[in-house]
């Protein structure tokens, strides 16, 4: 089968085209000839080794793909052959013509959906449904998400006052991802490029912290005394939130890591196939932004780094 192969982290040129054996299900598992694969940021940090990431080398990257059951494993009903599913792999092996999943965690695409539309919506709006329930907005609050026209940060924008947010500030890094984040429904928009953007922040109530580094420290000061909770999901900035204990017991607010074996288990036990369901039936909008071969996988790496997109990409094999 064709694969993506990275022999070598570094540059986008690192993602070679390679011919490898087709992987063989094993308990559990499910086998699925691709019909497309999902691209996120984190994976182009992996790949530049900027990310923490068990990764042996050569590998090949990738944990989100959609596609036709071809071969089940041990304890796997043999039914779900020639039904679509669509799942995460748990980390590695995506960026192939045939893709290994859980069973246990893969969802059939529900009937009117297309399958790429289901997988540019799953992951990243099953993502933001945890936070808004994690966040347990009360109604009439203040919340700042952070790069509100990523992949995540489009759902939450879009879906946060439906979960209680009264007033949503976002940030974007251009001038058209501004105009798309009050599209999206956002009250204020913040350019997160500026230095010192969080100095004019109100007082906030919720953030969602997808940035890291420094300006969480900054955004930290703006959180409401006593009630304001931070939910940090995201590492854009390459670096891990700039936030010590010493920060939080000066305003009595609460920071929680959205992140681990247990985060996930809710993320696609619970919201994964929700997220699914509300795309059947129109309640939710699957932001799909390029399709490309999968022998492009390099040039979808370089489409996300450039930040010139707002919207998923996907590889078609």
């Amino acid at each position: 089968m064709r694969a993506i192969v990275l022999t070598a982290t570094g540059e986008p040129g690192k993602l070679q085209l390679s011919d490898l054996p087709r992987p063989r299900p094993e308990a559990g598992q499910v086998l699925i000839r691709a019909r497309a694969i999902g691209v996120g940021y984190a994976e182009t940090q992996i790949r530049a080794g900027t990310l923490p990431f068990p990764l042996p080398l050569p590998a090949v990257i990738g944990a989100e793909a959609v596609g036709e059951v071809v071969e089940v494993g041990e304890g796997v009903a043999g039914k779900l052959i020639g039904s679509t599913l669509v799942g995460v792999t748990g980390g590695l092996g995506a960026y192939a013509e045939y893709v290994l999943l859980p069973a246990a965690t893969a969802v059939p695409v529900p009937d009117g959906l297309a399958p790429e539309q289901a997988l540019a919506g799953a992951v990243p709006g099953a993502l933001a449904l945890a936070l808004l329930h994690r966040a347990a907005l009360t109604g009439g609050e203040t919340i700042l998400v952070e790069a509100g026209t990523s992949s995540v940060g489009t759902y939450l924008v879009s879906h946060a006052k439906e979960f209680g947010a009264g007033h949503v500030i976002a940030t974007a890094g251009s001038p058209a991802k501004r105009d798309r984040a009050a599209e999206l429904g956002a009250d204020t928009v913040l350019d997160h490029g500026t230095p010192g953007w969080p100095d004019g922040l109100p007082d906030v109530d919720v953030v969602f912290e997808a940035i890291g580094g420094a300006p969480a420290g900054q955004v930290l000061g703006h959180l409401t005394p006593g009630t304001g909770r931070m939910l940090c999901y995201g590492l854009l900035s390459g670096e891990p939130a700039a936030v010590t204990a010493a920060d939080l017991m000066t305003r009595g607010v609460t920071v929680t890591g959205c992140s681990g074996p247990a985060w996930a288990a809710q993320v696609f036990g619970t919201h994964y196939p929700q997220m699914l369901a509300r795309l059947a039936a129109g309640r939710s909008e699957a932001h799909l932004a390029r399709t490309l071969p999968l022998e492009r996988a390099a040039d979808a790496h370089r489409l996300l780094e450039s930040r010139a997109v707002t919207g998923r990409v996907l590889l078609i094999p």
